[in-house]
């Protein structure tokens, strides 16, 4: 594989600092250097410890999107300005690895996916939960019909946000439900498509930020299923953090979801060489930066035109829509 030159816009993403772990550590990488906008940040991040140290910093956006060499780019700004800034690398011709979610603005997310679709360009989302092969295994039990015809499927993934990053999250609909019901919704319509209706339950609970729903419940109808996904901003540590899948001939429930070490298989009758009723099935345990180190080589992949996407632009629209919907920026 020859080697790439990719750049990183922005760090204030929660997520920043293990992509660029990720882009330094790979060998099929050059590091081009990283843009952050915010002069204050970027001498803190080159005085702390961390992938920070030693880097090239850009000194203006067009400084890095001008240079022809640099192919792709991290796009690792807050959520607020993550979608200006991918847009901006899309209109200068660079595939973009894109961390989670995909903005408030729905015309300029569909407006985006276009241009970069008429180029040939790849934007990949980053919801590291793809490369998991708990979700993975999961996924493949219920594409391929092993648990049946699904039903339900229920989802938890809480945290817990201090008060400043409650006010960052509060900039956009549905507060703690934009922040992490994405990483839920990008399994969930991968596994049951567009939902019906959507009806969202944004609470705030605590007072803390009142602007934040910080106890949240999203219920998306389908013809023969619902799916439920449900967090919370105020969870003691470890936050709880599962994912259920019923259907008429099986059941498939993993918790927690990082460590994950096995799931939770029942069964009506013996199939694929496991017995009825309940078996724990092992997975691979993996650490969320060997999910970030996946998700990168799945993206060089993609760009060097060795594989398909892993999903289709058609799939991160409706992430975004359905996440829109939820979280009411789009009305039902």
């Amino acid at each position: 594989m020859a080697t790439v030159r990719v750049a990183q816009y922005g760090t204030k993403h929660a997520h920043a600092a293990g992509k660029l772990r990720a882009i330094i550590d790979n060998p099929d990488v050059e590091l081009a250097g990283v843009l952050e906008p915010d002069e204050a940040r970027r001498r803190a991040m080159a005085a702390a410890d961390g992938p920070y140290q030693n880097v090239r910093w850009f000194g203006s956006e067009s400084e890095m999107l001008d240079d022809d060499t640099i192919v792709a780019v991290a796009s690792e700004g807050p959520t607020h300005h993550g979608l200006d800034q991918t847009e901006h690398c899309v209109e200068a011709g660079k595939h973009v690895w894109y961390d989670k979610p995909a903005g408030d603005n729905w015309p300029q997310w569909q407006r985006t996916i276009a241009a970069a679709e008429k180029q040939g360009l790849t934007v990949q989302m980053g919801y590291m939960f793809r490369y998991h092969a708990g979700f993975q295994q999961i996924d493949e039990w219920v594409k391929s019909g092993f648990l049946g015809d699904i039903f339900a499927l229920r989802t938890r993934i809480g945290t817990a946000m201090d008060e400043r990053a409650r006010r960052d999250v509060s900039r956009h609909l549905g507060g703690v439900f934009y922040e992490l019901g994405c990483h839920m919704l990008d399994q969930v319509v991968w596994l049951l498509g567009r939902p019906q209706k959507v009806t969202a339950f944004l609470r705030n609970e605590t007072g803390l930020v009142v602007e934040c729903p910080d106890n949240t419940l999203g219920v998306f109808e389908y013809e023969n299923a619902m799916a439920l996904v449900d967090t919370s901003a105020m969870e003691t540590r470890p936050a709880a953090r599962r994912f259920e899948v019923y259907g008429s001939r099986g059941s498939a429930i993993m918790e927690p979801l990082e460590p994950a070490t096995e799931i939770r298989l029942c069964l009506a009758e013996a199939q694929g060489g496991f017995d009825a009723g309940d078996t724990m099935v092992a997975i691979e345990t993996q650490t969320r930066q060997q999910l970030y180190d996946l998700e990168l080589v799945d993206f060089l992949k993609t760009i060097q035109g060795k594989q398909p996407p892993a999903r289709p632009y058609s799939h991160e629209l409706l992430v975004q829509e359905t996440l829109l919907r939820a979280t009411g920026e789009i009305k039902e």
